[in-house]
């Protein structure tokens, strides 16, 4: 079975990374963004190596995104960010892998994701079936 593993992060997250003190707290140094980065790559590499790695993506800062809606028959464009969301994606992860509790297992080592201590203190990941069409749907 396939399994979405969605990690989350605010743009104060990507300001901080980027290097700039936020309200939510302080700059990363480069030796933390590199830190995150090997963490990274090594949590992929093994998922690789088990055969679990279907596909992964990390997404560009929330600043960059727009919505598009439909409002009384016209297109509406807005861009990012959005004040009334403080965390967003930024990233996914699929895995196929056995089961529910193997996908849990693999995002659970997420928790140990080098960061600041104020960031790991609110970090999660969300972890969601994915369905092949709407008979999947339950």
């Amino acid at each position: 079975m396939k399994y979405m593993i969605l990690h989350y992060a605010s743009q104060a997250d990507y300001d901080a990374m980027a290097g700039k003190d936020t309200p939510a707290g302080r700059a990363w140094t480069p030796d933390e963004v590199a830190a995150l980065g090997d963490f990274m790559g090594r949590w992929a590499n093994e998922l690789v190596e088990s055969g679990e790695f279907v596909a992964g993506h990390g997404l560009a800062a929330p600043v960059l995104t727009r919505r598009v809606a439909e409002k009384d028959g016209e297109t509406v464009v807005t861009d990012g960010p959005y004040a009334e969301t403080a965390e967003v994606m930024v990233g996914l992860t699929i895995v196929d892998c056995a089961s529910y509790d193997r996908a849990t297992e693999i995002a659970a080592k997420l928790a140990a994701t080098p960061a600041p201590a104020h960031v790991q203190a609110r970090g999660y990941v969300d972890i969601r079936p994915l369905i092949d069409g709407l008979a999947d749907i339950a």
